[in-house]
């Protein structure tokens, strides 16, 4: 497995640190591998002679199908060792951001804007639906600040991400945002050439500096609700040598003036956000685009491409690991949503765009799967 690229402002592992990320990526790799795939077995052999002993008929949604999965001990055992294992990775991760926080602080003011600038609200107000739940079971979700000029949950997310996919995302976690830009809009709209881009949702900006390298003449603005987040991701940019103007903003309703964007973006963000806020969100997107510009929102397959059974396992980031959106936004008609909120018929589509650019840059072509996509043309 590739390392985590050592950027400047990445917290630095002690021996024993590591050793036991290390061992919360093989407990992970075990559990994905060797035991969850024994709840398919369990499912057929067990659960689902039962239910139909009862009702007389299969089980016909992820709802029932999990109604009876419940009470069988394999399911129960595995399940449970899922989230401890998700509650040892923060555990783990934490460890090194706790004890070098001061230090990544002052390293994040250093960073200046030299390149990009950071712009925050200090009376910005968190949404009810954020404070509401530790996203992923990330102590104090994405969101929480406990001391002055805070940066660790930013700090966290950027190696905890890396530790809880095993890297797959690639050196620098950048795969959603690297492989839209190589493997799609690169490719297949080469006269497109946005002026003004914008990151909805950015987090610590891994799929935000793949527009920056892709498109070197772009301004690139990046947002998210976060404080910590964006200091970090503003101070990380900087470390990378790449200009980025981040703001504290919500992606229901920006600042930006109507039609400011050529190409308006966001990697995984709708299914951390109820329905109501994924409609808001493609409405500002259709408001922020000027004409002939490209909205993309990049998440994971949607229910109705899954058969029951993997919707029941899809539904279990939602029941056990602290996703309450999930499942709901996995229900939803994103391409219904997107018209309603003015985008034309015939210029709003899905896609799936082959994944694992990053494996590409290193002179491996293998792709591990596809992200899907939702987009439309202004």
């Amino acid at each position: 497995m590739d390392r985590q690229f050592q950027h400047p402002m990445l917290p630095k592992t002690t021996q024993d640190e590591l050793a036991r990320q290390e061992f919360v990526q093989s407990l992970k790799l075990h559990i994905f591998r060797n035991l969850s795939p024994g709840n398919k077995v369990v499912y057929e052999k067990l659960a689902k002679p039962k239910f139909e002993q009862e009702h007389q008929r299969p089980p016909q949604n992820r709802y029932e199908i999990r109604e009876v999965m419940q009470g069988e001990p394999y399911y129960r055992w595995s399940s449970v060792l899922k989230r401890v294992s998700q509650e040892m990775l923060w555990d783990a991760v934490n460890a090194s951001v706790d004890r070098q926080l001061p230090e990544l602080i002052e390293r994040a003011k250093d960073k200046g804007n030299e390149l990009g600038t950071l712009t925050l609200d200090p009376n910005f107000s968190i949404p009810t639906y954020q404070e509401a739940v530790d996203i992923h079971c990330m102590p104090g979700g994405y969101h929480s600040e406990f001391t002055a000029n805070d940066v660790a949950a930013g700090a966290t997310y950027d190696r905890g991400t890396y530790v809880y996919g095993i890297g797959w995302l690639g050196p620098l976690n950048d795969d959603m945002g690297l492989s839209i830009v190589q493997n799609y809009l690169l490719k297949e709209y080469p006269k497109f050439q946005p002026r003004k881009i914008l990151d909805l949702g950015c987090s610590v900006g891994h799929s935000t500096l793949p527009y920056v390298d892709g498109y070197p003449d772009a301004e690139v603005h990046a947002i998210d609700i976060s404080a910590p987040m964006l200091r970090y991701a503003h101070a990380r940019a900087e470390s990378l040598g790449k200009r980025v103007y981040f703001s504290q903003q919500n992606a229901e309703q920006t600042n930006f003036p109507d039609e400011s964007f050529d190409l308006v973006v966001s990697h995984i963000l709708l299914h951390e956000i109820p329905p109501p806020a994924v409609r808001k969100v493609m409405q500002e997107s259709y408001r922020l685009l000027a004409p002939g510009g490209m909205m993309l929102h990049v998440e994971a397959p949607l229910y109705r491409h899954m058969d029951a059974y993997t919707q029941f396992v899809f539904d279990w980031e939602t029941a056990n690991n602290n996703e309450p959106f999930w499942s709901a936004v996995r229900d939803l008609d994103l391409v219904a949503l997107a018209t309603e909120a003015g985008f034309t018929p015939d210029k709003t589509f899905e896609k799936f765009v082959p994944n694992g650019a990053w494996k590409a840059q290193n002179g491996n072509s293998n792709s591990q799967g596809s992200w899907f996509v939702v987009a439309a043309t202004k």
